[in-house]
């Protein structure tokens, strides 16, 4: 479908990065589900936190299906090249730079979107990065700082320039954060300015959606973020839709609940039960806020403190809705 360096990919529908979101079990999740390249959560380019509990987990790339990509995140060359290679050591086969983030606790830090404001600054780190690795670059950007100065055209010249190897671009400038409608005619000029792989991200929530970005914007693939959380079929769906143009059913319950055990407990033997029952709340809160009672359910769920109790619950919440539909 499009390449990345030594790496093709055969579907155009990717994971985006998601700090507390994008974890190893999910990760791998969404890979089984349809996706075709997953990125980790950003790691910060300051390897003097990678110590602290929460990057060891982010920099764990154990048994995962190749190729892997890793974000880093910062403002200073020097730091973001010594993080992609310690990055690369770790097993990181591709590097992908952040500077699509609208989090105020990142762009303060003039890093994320914060650096699209200095062009110069964005020009030295994509060569120092590029030049620190053998892997593939990629880079992620919006559309610019704000509505008023969309350089993305700009940073997209610039980061072929560079060696970078595939760009993605979300369809909101750092001011807008994730308000309004994402927009794709920026997407649409970046792609007649630049010949590497472009992938569109932003709003993309169905595979009609994707169909419609990707026909618009002339775009390689499409980057599916927030509409993943709890729904990693999607992936699958958009898929089999922009290779046969046909829809596939929902899951079913059942699938819907092996899916979810299947999830949990990944999250109990990733990150241990303490931690594990606390990070598999939210994402059981996603899975079920659409299912009937889930809102309620979550509620219940969420005093649970054991690994055990929360498969039991699980188990009985599902039960429950097959015995209520029969």
């Amino acid at each position: 479908m499009f390449q990345i360096g030594p790496y093709e990919i055969d579907s155009q529908v990717i994971l985006a990065p998601m700090a507390g979101v994008t974890d190893q079990p999910f990760r791998q999740l969404c890979r089984r589900l349809g996706a075709g390249l997953v990125v980790s959560e950003m790691v910060t380019s300051d390897t003097r936190l990678w110590k602290s509990r929460k990057s060891s987990y982010r920099l764990n790339h154990a048994g995962e299906a190749e190729p892997r990509s890793v974000q880093i995140a910062g403002g200073d060359p020097d730091m973001m090249a010594e993080a992609a290679r310690m990055n690369v050591e770790r097993g990181a086969q591709i590097i992908d730079i952040n500077m699509g983030c609208p989090a105020k606790k990142v762009c303060n830090k003039a890093a994320g979107s914060a650096l699209m404001k200095d062009e110069p600054l964005v020009r030295s780190i994509l060569t120092a990065v590029v030049d620190a690795v053998d892997v593939p670059v990629t880079l992620k950007i919006r559309t610019g700082w704000s509505p008023e100065n969309r350089n993305a055209e700009t940073i997209a010249r610039m980061a072929e320039d560079a060696g970078i190897r595939a760009l993605t671009i979300h369809g909101r400038t750092r001011s807008c954060g994730y308000r309004g409608d994402a927009e794709y005619q920026t997407i649409a000029k970046v792609r007649e300015a630049i010949d590497i792989p472009l992938f569109a991200n932003g709003d993309i929530s169905s595979p009609h959606k994707a169909a419609e970005v990707l026909q618009f914007t002339g775009a390689d693939a499409v980057m599916i973020g927030r509409p993943a959380q709890g729904n990693p079929w999607i992936f699958r769906e958009i898929d089999h839709y922009l290779r046969h143009g046909k829809l596939l059913k929902k899951p079913s319950s059942k699938e819907v609940k092996d899916t979810l055990l299947h999830h949990v407990a990944a999250l109990h033997r990733f990150y241990g039960d303490f931690m594990g029952v606390r990070i598999a709340r939210k994402h059981v809160g996603w899975y079920l806020h659409h299912q009937p009672k889930g809102v309620s359910f979550r509620a219940h769920f969420n005093q649970l403190e054991s690994a055990v109790e929360q498969v039991a619950a699980i188990e009985h919440y599902f039960e429950q809705v097959r015995s209520s539909a029969a």
